[in-house]
């Protein structure tokens, strides 16, 4: 049997239907972000950076891509022979087999996993958030306070706060109240969603739970507030830096955009707390052409632009047509703007096509985010 001091489990298989076309065809944590990577790779990137060499990857809606751009793991050091990623689907079992009904049900379903690991924490993580953290960092707060269960708050906007789930707590940051997404809140310290388990008492818990049929099944709704009901040590480890849910259109642009500018809000080339890796397509450089022009943008390998483009993320394989024009938009990979079009504040999902001429988006802020889904061709008239 195996033996680790923590193991991860990732929560991946959200459909992300708030994301619109980008998830019709594959999951939230699959879709691509900031031009070369995918959701998915910060978690990862974290878990390596971190030190935590074996993920378990819980995987449900539209898992092919996922699973094949996982692959071994490889990508994000993941591979070692006392490391590995595992991909985690629900799977038959004599007495049938089922979705998974909820994030702690999702656990529950692959305790055996947990089991053959046989960790003394278990680390939760989403698949779908944009930060980078130290959970070596949040490991050590949970051993320092003998913690039953540490969660990971960060401070919101107070007018924020009711979207989230609010933490209140103690000098001692032992926790004392939990509130999912209350009307008035006491506090503006809100989950992130990010769970470290005395893996024992985790164990417990989610079998206790899988036999409540009042249950949701979920750590936010039920595991914690009982926990917290039964008097266990809960504490919270605060984190202060760039942290995104991007579950909507309108999050995924803003968030984009802030990985522009002189001194992003993201800024992908800061290795200072970790790389964001990734698993790397082998493609030929950019090609940026005679009259071609490129102002504060991100533009990847593969990629080429014989036309304008302003504030904008061109990805892997993205083509800018000559005479065309794309401003503050997204160009996810194999997107094609097409001689002569206009896209703004737009987002073109992969392989994309804007035909010749054909006006995409606008720069009114106060028009919603254009978004053209996976494959689709849009020409004039559309």
């Amino acid at each position: 049997m195996s033996k680790r001091e923590c193991v991860a489990m990732l929560l991946a298989g959200g459909q992300g239907s708030r994301l619109g076309a980008l998830t019709q065809q594959i999951a939230k944590p699959a879709v691509s972000f900031g031009g070369k990577y995918r959701i998915i790779d910060f978690a990862l990137s974290n878990c390596a950076n971190s030190g935590i060499d074996t993920v378990g990857v819980l995987t449900q809606y539209r898992p092919y891509l996922l699973h094949s751009y996982i692959g071994s793991g490889s990508a994000w050091n993941l591979d070692s022979l006392d490391g590995a990623v595992s991909i985690l689907p629900p799977y038959a079992t004599q007495t049938g087999g089922a979705w998974y009904e909820g994030t702690a049900d999702a656990v529950y379903q692959n305790i055996g996993y947990i089991e053959e690991m046989d960790p003394k924490y278990v680390l939760i993580l989403s698949g779908d958030q944009l930060y980078r953290m130290d959970y070596h960092e949040m490991l050590e707060t949970h051993k320092r306070h003998d913690a039953d269960l540490t969660v990971s708050v960060m401070p919101v906007a107070w007018e924020e706060a009711s979207r989230f789930g609010i933490i209140t707590k103690d000098d001692d940051d032992r926790i004392t109240k939990f509130t999912e997404k209350p009307s008035k809140p006491d506090s503006n310290l809100a989950s992130m969603g990010i769970y470290i388990f005395n893996a024992d008492l985790l164990v417990e818990t989610l079998r206790e739970d899988a036999n409540d049929k009042n249950s949701d099944h979920d750590f936010g709704k039920d595991i914690i507030p009982g926990l917290l009901a039964a008097g266990k040590r809960l504490y919270c480890h605060e984190f202060n830096g760039f942290w995104r849910d991007v579950g909507t259109i309108s999050s995924y642009h803003e968030t984009s955009m802030e990985l522009l500018g002189d001194n992003p809000a993201f800024d992908l080339f800061d290795d200072s707390e970790g790389r964001i890796m990734s698993n790397p397509s082998t493609r030929p450089p950019h090609y940026i052409g005679p009259n071609g022009s490129v102002v504060d943008s991100l533009v990847c390998n593969g990629s080429t632009v014989l036309g304008t483009v302003r504030h904008s993320i061109i990805s892997t394989d993205a083509y800018v047509g000559a005479r065309a024009t794309v401003e503050d938009s997204v160009l996810l990979p194999g997107a094609c703007v097409k001689e002569g079009a206009h896209v703004a504040r737009a987002i073109l999902g992969e392989g994309a096509v804007v035909e010749e001429g054909v006006n995409v988006g606008s720069v009114d802020m106060t028009k919603d985010t254009a978004v053209i889904g996976n494959g689709v061709v849009v020409g004039k008239g559309e």
